[in-house]
């Protein structure tokens, strides 16, 4: 979807101070700064609608190559172009190919409760918080893949490291988002990482943006993944 509103395709815009606004789709009413030209809000709730398949694709899945599942994921129906999903699948994408190069997890219950932290991480995080969902998203990745707890030390300073890692490299890109773009660069750094640290080799290829034609704000040449690089 090129557009931006699930509703009526119009661009969004980001107010200055958050408004109680109403759901278009589920009609509760929640404090929000974003919306569409023509007055649409559509919750993280509705947004992420059918997000819970992430579950069942992953335990199915056997790539070790956490792109290729990110990519798998990004094209179903429940994903859009941007969006919280983004939050959830960047996580489910390494604890699946973590588990499968041979990492010590249990993925019937990490991949839930990936699901339920990223999905707490909130749409427009990136510009509202300065902290991307993506690179959280890969930071609750570590912490699950580690056993992370508040209470937690050499592993609590690791997963805090691997948030950083990767907004490192997204701050360096710079702006506009593109959750796709985030997605790649946290994945990455992600598996560098688990290298380092976990001694867990997961693949990676050479990776080439197929959707730029469908995000309004692409950075074109500016992204080390657009077609023309």
């Amino acid at each position: 979807m090129k557009e931006e509103c699930l509703i009526c395709k119009a661009p969004l815009e980001y107010l200055e101070t958050g408004v109680l606004m109403e759901c278009a789709i589920c009609h509760k009413t929640e404090n929000s700064k974003t919306r569409c030209v023509n007055g649409h809000y559509v919750c993280d709730e509705c947004h992420t609608k059918g997000a819970d398949a992430i579950i069942s694709v992953c335990m199915d899945e056997k790539s070790k190559n956490p792109i290729d599942i990110f990519e798998k994921l990004m094209s179903m129906e429940f994903c859009h172009m941007h969006g919280p999903e983004h939050h959830i699948m960047v996580g489910a994408a390494l604890l699946t190919a973590f588990k499968n190069s041979g990492g010590n997890i249990d993925l019937a219950k990490a991949l839930p409760e990936m699901y339920s932290r990223g999905r707490s991480v909130p749409g427009g995080a990136c510009g509202f918080w300065g902290a991307c969902g993506a690179a959280v998203s890969a930071g609750i990745y570590f912490s699950i893949a580690t056993d992370t707890t508040p209470l937690s030390e050499a592993s609590w300073g690791s997963s805090n490291l691997m948030t950083s890692r990767a907004l490192g490299k997204i701050g360096e890109i710079g702006g506009p988002r593109c959750c796709k773009r985030n997605g790649y660069l946290a994945i990455t750094e992600a598996v560098s990482f688990s290298d380092e640290q976990l001694g867990i080799k997961m693949e990676l290829g050479e990776i080439t943006c197929s959707r730029s034609h469908l995000n309004n704000q692409c950075l074109k040449e500016r992204c080390p993944f657009n077609k023309s690089n």
